[in-house]
């Protein structure tokens, strides 16, 4: 492995998104990851589809796929006393082990953090849970849908407030997996002073209480409750989604610079009645999209967004995840990476939204990725190296 974690060993006990996002971004980074799965099955993702690729008797899951490159995988049974030694022995050699277990699974096992820290007081241990692993409602299950709902997320997600919605990915899931890794970096560098590992916890309530930013302060500051309005901005006007002859475009006029250009470029009076400051068009939005919407109406996208482009105004087309996928931009950004999958063989994954550049300005960009693995596929590698008490 290549990258800034290259000297790591990541022990992954997560299933599921959560705590898989967050070891994928630290093997992306180039940290040894070392997955470890129930005998059989293995993460629940596995199973997790249609659609599934490949061969029937070796079909693969596209879920399982989107979130587990550049790891190793080993099928362990916890409760099997020769698989919990090969875990120990990982464990005494791992720099961070994830896990997103029910609160207590650990300490049943015997592999609770007081004994972690004994084997390994070097051992950053990262901890991802529903709701908190306290409080009055820390042993709970958490799903991502459930916390989008329960952290308030829907109800500011959808066409009004009678339609919450959820995110079209799972948001709460990829957050805290984000969030973890953050933590994860942090006690990292805080061993490098102290010398000693620490724990790191998050939730999935946690990771979408983080996010609400100026709707969270809009309630504990300004005492307003946030509903879902659709696709425009509650605080910025206009700023949203419009319609158009043969479709819609999106506009962004975060500034007051920004809607005396746009009014210059469509022969519209930025100082009109109600429209003058961004606080009027906001008590007026309706307004305001219905005068934005009727200079739209005569023009169809594509020469729109050129037309806004040329007068300076952010705007940008709603596309599918085919056209997302098939756009240059994406492709110069490094956000498809190509694999070769040990049934599959040549797949384009998803890439990793990191760039590293040397001060000369020459990019380091990691780019030896690989695919994620079969079950079990690194037994056998994993085995001899633990039981030959490699370092």
């Amino acid at each position: 492995m290549t990258g800034p974690l290259s000297d790591l060993l990541v022990v992954d006990l997560t299933r599921a998104l959560a705590g898989p996002h967050a070891t994928q971004m630290l093997g992306d980074l180039g940290a040894r990851v070392i997955k470890v799965e129930a005998p059989g099955s293995g993460d629940d993702t596995r199973g997790w589809g249609p659609p599934f690729v490949g061969e029937p008797d070796a079909r693969q899951s596209t879920y399982f796929l989107c979130t587990n490159r550049n790891k190793e995988s080993i099928a362990l049974d916890l409760k099997d006393a020769a698989d919990k030694d090969v875990l120990v022995g990982l464990v005494e050699r791992a720099d961070v082990l994830v896990e997103n277990f029910r609160t207590g699974v650990l300490e049943r096992l015997g592999l609770g953090i007081e004994e972690l820290m004994r084997r390994n007081p070097r051992l950053v241990v990262l901890s991802i849970t529903g709701f908190g692993h306290d409080g009055p409602e820390g042993g709970r299950a958490g799903y991502d849908q459930i916390a989008q709902g329960e952290a308030g997320l829907m109800s500011l997600t959808g066409s009004g407030p009678d339609d919450p919605q959820r995110v079209g990915v799972p948001i709460a899931d990829l957050l805290s997996g984000m969030y973890g890794a953050y933590g994860v970096l942090a006690a990292l560098h805080e061993r490098e002073r102290t010398g000693t590992g620490t724990v790191v916890r998050t939730s999935l309530l946690a990771s979408v209480v983080g996010v609400h930013a100026f709707q969270g302060t809009r309630w504990t500051v300004a005492g307003e409750v946030g509903r879902a309005q659709g696709n425009h901005h509650p605080s910025i006007a206009p700023y949203g989604l419009f319609h158009c002859r043969d479709g819609a475009v999106q506009i962004a006029l975060g500034s007051e610079g920004l809607w005396k250009k746009f009014c210059a470029g469509f022969g519209l009076d930025p100082d009109a009645e109600g429209m003058a400051t961004n606080g009027e068009r906001v008590a007026r939005r309706e307004q305001v999209i219905g005068v934005v919407e009727q200079a739209f109406a005569g023009w169809d996208a594509e020469p729109l967004l050129a037309r806004l482009a040329e007068i300076g105004i952010p705007a940008g087309k709603v596309r599918t995840l085919d056209e997302v996928y098939g756009w240059d931009q994406v492709a110069s950004q490094g956000l498809l990476v190509d694999v070769e999958h040990p049934t599959l063989g040549g797949i384009t994954l998803p890439g990793p939204p990191l760039r590293f550049f040397d001060a000369a300005g020459t990019e380091v960009t990691r780019r030896d990725h690989v695919a994620p693995p079969l079950l079990d596929q690194h037994a056998d590698e994993i085995r001899a190296w633990i039981g030959g008490g490699g370092a």
